[in-house]
C-alpha cells in the first residue's frame, strides 16, 4: 500500500499550483514594505499615499510592467476590492458614538452640509464635463467622505469599472497629498486658530492619514479636533452607500420591467446594505461600548492600514497613464474645483460654528 501510494502523492505535489492571486498578493505585500520603507524615510509622506505611488510606478515599470498585467493582475484586484471591503469594517473601530456628540451638533451638522454640498457639486459638475462611467460619482465620494476607501466601497455598490476606481484614487490621492503641504501655509493668512484650523482641515482634506499629516503641524489641539471632524464624515459612508444601493437596485427593476426580465433582475441586484458596511456599523457600536482596550485598538488600527495600503498598492496598479491623456485635463480640472468647493464650504462652515 505504502508503496503504490508514494507515487501518486508525488504526482500530486508535482503538479500542484498556487492559487491564482497568490502572486499578485505577494506583489501587494512587497509594494506595502515599500511603501513602509517611504514613510520611514519620509514621515510627512501618509503610507496610504505612498501605496497608491508605487502601485502606479509598479505598473509603468518595464521589469514589472509584465507581471502586473499578467500574472499577478488577479492578485492585485483581489486585493484592491476584498481587502479594501476588510480595511473599510475595521475603519468602524476609530469613530464612537460619544466622540461625535462630543463636538457638537453644530459642528455634525456643519460637516454633513460640507459633505452634502461637495458630493452634489462634485457629481453635477462631473457630469457636465463628460467624464467617463462612473468617474463624476466616485471623485464626489472620494472627496466628499473618505478618499479611497470611501472610493471602494461605492465602486462595490456600483459595480464600476476597474480603470475608473483606479483613476478616481489617483486623482484624490493627488490632491490629498498636495494639501498637507499647501494647508498649513493658510491657516494665519484665514485668521484660523489652533482648533479652527484643525476642524477646517478634517472638513475638507480627504483621507485619514493625510488629516493627520496635515493637522500635526499645528499641534495637539488642532490633531485632535480635526480627526474627530474627519470621523464625522466617515460615518456619512454607510448612509451613502444604503442610499446608492437603493438607487442600483431602482435602476434594476426599472430596466427589468422594460425589457421583461424581472425574475432575473431579482435574483442580480444588490442588497440594500452590503455586508461590509453592516461589518462597519458593527465596529463603530463595539467601539462605542469602550469594551475594548487601548492594545487591541492599535492593533486593528495597524491591520486596517496595512490592508488599505495593500488595496490602494492593487488599485494604483490598475491606472493606466496613457490612457488617461483623453480625459486627464478633464479630471484635474474637475479635482481643482472640487478642492476648491470643500475647501471654501468647510471654511465657511468652520467660521460660522466656531
Amino acid at each position: 500500500m505504502t508503496l503504490t501510494a508514494a507515487p501518486g502523492r508525488a504526482r500530486q505535489a508535482a503538479g500542484w499550483r498556487p492559487p491564482a492571486t497568490a502572486y499578485g498578493l505577494g506583489l501587494a505585500v512587497a509594494g506595502v514594505a515599500a511603501a513602509w520603507g517611504v514613510h520611514w524615510l519620509l514621515p510627512a509622506v501618509p503610507l496610504l499615499t505612498a501605496s497608491v505611488v508605487l502601485g502606479i510606478v509598479a505598473a509603468h515599470l518595464p521589469g514589472a510592467r509584465g507581471l502586473v498585467r499578467g500574472v499577478c493582475r488577479a492578485g492585485l484586484s483581489f486585493a484592491g476590492k476584498r481587502l479594501m471591503r476588510l480595511g473599510i469594517v475595521l475603519l468602524g473601530l476609530k469613530l464612537s458614538l460619544s466622540d461625535v456628540l462630543g463636538l457638537g451638533w453644530a459642528t455634525v451638522a456643519m460637516v454633513l452640509g460640507v459633505v452634502a454640498a461637495t458630493f452634489c457639486g462634485t457629481w453635477w459638475l462631473g457630469r457636465r464635463m463628460g467624464l467617463r462611467g462612473d468617474q463624476p460619482l466616485l471623485i464626489a465620494t472620494g472627496y466628499s467622505i473618505c478618499g479611497a476607501s470611501a472610493i471602494g466601497a461605492v465602486s462595490e455598490v456600483s459595480e464600476s469599472d476597474e480603470r475608473d476606481v483606479a483613476t478616481s484614487v489617483a486623482l484624490v490621492t493627488l490632491c490629498g497629498t498636495l494639501a498637507i503641504a499647501v494647508l498649513p501655509l493658510l491657516q494665519h493668512p484665514l485668521g484660523l486658530d489652533d482648533v479652527a484650523f484643525g476642524r477646517w482641515v478634517g472638513a475638507s482634506v480627504h483621507d485619514v492619514g493625510q488629516v493627520v499629516a496635515t493637522a500635526q503641524t499645528a499641534g495637539p489641539a488642532a490633531l485632535g479636533d480635526a480627526v474627530l471632524v474627519k470621523l464625522v464624515r466617515v460615518a456619512m459612508l454607510a448612509p451613502l452607500v444604503a442610499a446608492l444601493a437603493t438607487s442600483v437596485r431602482a435602476r434594476g427593476r426599472a430596466k427589468a420591467a422594460a425589457e421583461g426580465t424581472v425574475g432575473e433582475a431579482a435574483k442580480r441586484r444588490p442588497p440594500l446594505v452590503p455586508l461590509f458596511v453592516l461589518g462597519f456599523l458593527a465596529m463603530t457600536a463595539l467601539r462605542s461600548t469602550d469594551l475594548l482596550s487601548t492594545a487591541a485598538l492599535d492593533t486593528a488600527a495597524t491591520a486596517q492600514e496595512l490592508l488599505l495600503a495593500a488595496a490602494l498598492f492593487g488599485l494604483g496598479s490598475a491606472v493606466h497613464l496613457p490612457s488617461l491623456t483623453r480625459t486627464g485635463a478633464r479630471v484635474a480640472a474637475l479635482g481643482l474645483c472640487a478642492w476648491v468647493v470643500i475647501a471654501g464650504a468647510s471654511y465657511a462652515g468652520v467660521v460660522l460654528t466656531t
